[in-house]
């Protein structure tokens, strides 16, 4: 599959596009979306990790867990590195309300938990994938590299997760928890924010 076809099957998957808005927001605020991007990174590698510890008897998914924490853990270090040569200090700022919204959601008992993990997983893995590529061209030169180098990566993780979903639920269950997860991502994506984040909707200044 190539890098073209995996950012449309992403693009297919989430339920709506990034609004211009959060575009210009993103675009006047680059050292705090830094700044939060390293928040996301760091979180992605740690839900990976606590994956890999809770389903010690899943080869299949500890093997793609440990890879995925590996590189958002790479990912960190390189937004890191983009920072220090743009003196952008690492700043602590409040997490937005869109993962908590959607975790919100996740069932409390496995095995479900864990279907439900795992699609909200694909969700953000190709909700960033796409915002990555919103951005890209706007960017200047370095940014837009990395931003771009990124989009392989991403979108691979997104198919890790969506197909470890599959292996473990039936296509009526994965197709009625996407739809309630899609439904949710819409309304915060397509809403009003106070603050700019990753993954937040538009800010209400912009």
């Amino acid at each position: 599959m190539t890098a073209s076809s995996d950012l449309d099957a992403l693009l297919a998957f989430l339920p709506c596009a990034t609004p211009k808005g959060w575009i210009t927001a993103a675009l006047s605020q680059q050292s705090l979306l830094l700044v939060d991007h390293a928040n996301c990174e760091k979180k992605a590698a740690a839900t990976a990790m606590s994956l890999l510890h809770r389903h010690t008897d899943q080869p299949e998914l500890m093997n793609k867990m440990s890879r995925l924490a590996r590189e958002e853990l790479r990912h960190f270090e390189q937004v890191l590195s983009l920072m220090r040569k743009r003196d952008i200090d690492y700043i602590q700022v409040t997490a937005s309300r869109y993962a908590g919204a959607l975790h919100a959601l996740v069932r409390k008992r496995d095995p479900e938990r864990l279907v439900d993990t795992l699609l909200l997983g694909a969700l953000i893995e190709a909700r960033s994938c796409e915002r990555f590529a919103a951005i890209a061209p706007h960017l200047d030169a370095e940014l837009s590299k990395f931003y771009f180098s990124l989009l392989k990566s991403e979108s691979r993780h997104f198919l890790d997760y969506l197909t470890l979903a599959k292996s473990i639920a039936s296509v009526d269950e994965v197709d009625e928890r996407l739809g309630l997860f899609r439904d949710c991502e819409k309304e915060l994506i397509e809403s009003e924010d106070q603050e700019l984040r990753f993954h937040s909707g538009v800010p209400a200044a912009a």
